[in-house]
């Protein structure tokens, strides 16, 4: 929104260790993958079927309710978003290719971005899957300063993408990079990476006797992206993916555009508590899964998606 360049949440929420308490008034729900009848099925059924191969795997809790409950902020389109009541996307698409493999629903709840992780910690969510970055300070709790704000959890990497820098159509401030923006005004969703991005060039604006960024911060993107188109900052940050979707969309297309490359490539993984070893592995094998039968192939080509692609899942590969 995970960066969520790419939507990363950052270290003091959270898309990687969250703070504070996730927006659930309103809150949309979404079973990935199709009718919730089938659910309805006993587990011992469901673990006997060959279409659910690794189902033993996954904790009993698990097997007997029938889903994988999922935290999301679903304002990240082609990533995950709303579209006509239900949320739909990448991630969610994954998660009924990822739902085969195990046996259960995904169900999908949108909330804030910032709280995701310490809704997993607190057991709200079984896991959390938004675009979320997956970094050293998330996996051990910490905020940007090194702070420790909770247990941090473990995550399964299953895509990788980058920050992009996003601008109004014709770029009238002329920004081409990060540097650029010293003595400007940037626009971005608070908790995530990029965030913590911007703070960083900040100060390094600063440090090299610049203006430092005047770093706009907001609780959902979809305020950012207003901002910029109303020219009231120069700039928005985001995951490359996001960013790209954003420029094709917004105005058919005649709304936004990106400058420069992508930087700073990460992976993007599932949030899973640390005690929560057996469903983080059972993940981790359903991934690989659905990569080695191509599924995963054709969520990410239907969603122009591509560039973030895998060979195989991780374990806590971020740095």
């Amino acid at each position: 929104m995970t960066a969520r360049s790419t939507r990363r949440p950052s270290a003091a929420p959270f898309r990687p260790a969250a703070i504070g308490a996730i927006a659930v008034a309103g809150a949309l729900l979404l079973t990935a993958c199709g009718d919730q009848t089938e659910s309805a099925a006993p587990a011992s059924e469901k673990s006997s079927t060959s279409e659910a191969p690794l189902f033993d795997k996954l904790p009993e809790e698990i097997q007997k309710k029938g889903k994988i409950e999922v935290g999301t902020n679903a304002e990240y389109a082609p990533m995950e978003f709303m579209d006509g009541g239900k949320i739909v996307g990448v991630d969610p698409d994954l998660a009924e290719a990822l739902s085969k493999q195990l046996g259960v629903e995904f169900e999908f709840t949108s909330g804030s971005f910032d709280g995701l992780i310490t809704s997993v910690n607190s057991g709200r969510y079984d896991i959390a899957m938004s675009s979320i970055t997956d970094n050293k300070a998330r996996q051990e709790g910490l905020d940007d300063k090194g702070k420790k704000l909770g247990d941090g959890v473990d995550f399964v990497d299953y895509f990788v993408a980058g920050t992009a820098i996003y601008v109004k159509k014709g770029n009238p401030k002329g920004v081409e990079s990060l540097e650029d923006l010293c003595g400007k005004k940037a626009a971005v969703q608070r908790g995530t990476t990029y965030e913590d991005a911007l703070k960083k060039q900040s100060k390094k604006c600063k440090d090299d006797g610049k203006k430092a960024i005047d770093i706009e911060s907001f609780e959902n993107d979809t305020e950012a992206q207003t901002r910029v188109k109303s020219g009231g900052a120069a700039a928005g940050v985001n995951d490359y993916p996001v960013a790209l979707e954003l420029v094709r969309k917004a105005g058919n297309g005649e709304t936004f555009e990106i400058v420069g490359e992508q930087y700073d490539a990460g992976p993007f993984g599932i949030a899973v508590d640390k005690d929560n070893t057996q469903l983080r592995d059972a993940l981790k094998e359903a991934v690989d899964a659905i990569i080695a039968d191509g599924s995963y192939k054709k969520v990410l080509e239907k969603w122009g998606a591509e560039t973030g692609a895998i060979d195989a899942a991780a374990i806590n590969s971020g740095k």
